[in-house]
């Protein structure tokens, strides 16, 4: 499909076709900006791959992902007695578990589909087939309405023209919404608030270079594509006056993990006195994890950085060490933007606080 005339519209990252018996259907990412192209996974195998190889992608999106999956699993378990079926279920969820280690929402989606099985001996393998696809599109309605809710908690951070800065992808791609950090961009842009977004390309799989910049002119949002390196600079020439990122798990204390890179901007913010939030939705939070030290941390082949896109840019066998997260330590977050409020100070305390709280 021509990439110009797709812009024209909105697209859902992902949706469900029909019912237990149906299919997935995504937006390829790994395409963007040049190609629009939808993919149909019509088994379990089809979404782990897509999880792994970054067809879906982003915390969020990536638990709407796995719960679909499920129920694509599920389809080959229905003519069986039910101990079989839930062991089908528990199979499923650690081959799932097993695509992407550091999104914690991937963990919650499965975590949450297999209680809701544990505590239903009594359906049928239908009823609970059922049961656990009607889970999986709740999960989507509920990251919508949280991505609604980030966006207006973040849009009141946000000043008169300001310029912020944003690294890798948190919007629309990453959610079944708006997003998180681009969830309050956008609805700063509708407050009619005039910012303007610096995006940061996010080498080496360039999620906001292709992603980013893509839905920003989507919605036409000033943006302006710099180089990762180039973001201090900016930064010292007075651009930037916040900046906001997504994350894929937090810790207790608020420690965040998101794309490598992140943990450079917010030191780099934190010399020019800049604030740097965090804009996620609870379900983001891992709170058996006391700090950052404890969030696994995925790392990725090496080809993704020498033959990046198919280009060899360096040396054949040279070492190469391919991180695809770091955490920033909450003492460099400003505060927490969620669906239930802002966190800040950026403490345990406070991140319990806010969590536990009715407002959502």
């Amino acid at each position: 499909m021509n990439i110009e005339d797709e812009m024209i519209s909105e697209v859902a990252t992902m949706r469900w076709v029909g019912g237990t018996d149906g299919y997935l259907k995504m937006i390829d990412q790994t395409l963007l900006p040049i190609e629009f192209l939808e993919i149909e996974c019509h088994d379990v195998e089809t979404v782990w791959e897509a999880i792994k190889k970054l067809r879906v992608r982003g915390a969020p999106a990536i638990g709407i992902a796995a719960a679909y999956g499920i129920v694509l699993a599920l389809q080959t378990g229905t003519g069986t007695e039910r101990p079989d079926f839930d062991q089908r279920l528990i199979e499923a969820a650690d081959y799932l578990a097993g695509s992407r280690p550091t999104a914690v929402n991937l963990f919650w989606a499965l975590d949450r589909l297999q209680s809701l099985a544990a505590n239903s001996p009594q359906l049928t393998n239908d009823e609970i087939h059922s049961r656990i696809l009607e889970e999986a599109r709740r999960i989507e309605q509920e990251d919508l309405l949280m991505c609604q809710k980030i966006g207006e908690v973040g849009a009141a951070l946000l000043s008169q023209g300001d310029g912020v800065l944003t690294h890798c992808n948190a919007g629309g791609l990453a959610t079944s919404g708006g997003g998180t950090a681009l969830a309050v961009f956008f609805e700063a842009a509708r407050q009619g608030k005039g910012i303007h977004v610096y995006a940061d390309e996010t080498r080496p799989l360039l999620q906001g270079a292709r992603l980013t910049t893509w839905e920003l002119m989507k919605r036409k949002i000033p943006v302006t594509l710099i180089c990762d390196s180039m973001a201090g600079w900016v930064m010292k020439e007075q651009k930037i006056q916040a900046v906001v990122t997504g994350a894929d798990r937090i810790a207790a204390n608020g420690d965040s993990a998101n794309k490598i890179g992140t943990y450079s901007v917010a030191l780099l913010a934190s010399m020019h006195n800049i604030p740097f939030y965090i804009a996620a939705p609870s379900s983001t939070f891992d709170l058996s994890l006391e700090s950052g030290d404890e969030i696994p941390i995925e790392e990725r082949l090496s080809e993704e950085i020498t033959n990046g896109f198919g280009k060899q840019t360096a040396p054949g066998g040279v070492h190469v060490y391919n991180p695809a997260f770091d955490v920033t330590p909450a003492k460099y977050i400003k505060g927490i933007i969620t669906e239930r409020g802002l966190i800040q100070p950026v403490t345990k305390e406070e991140v319990l606080r806010v969590l536990s709280s009715d407002t959502v």
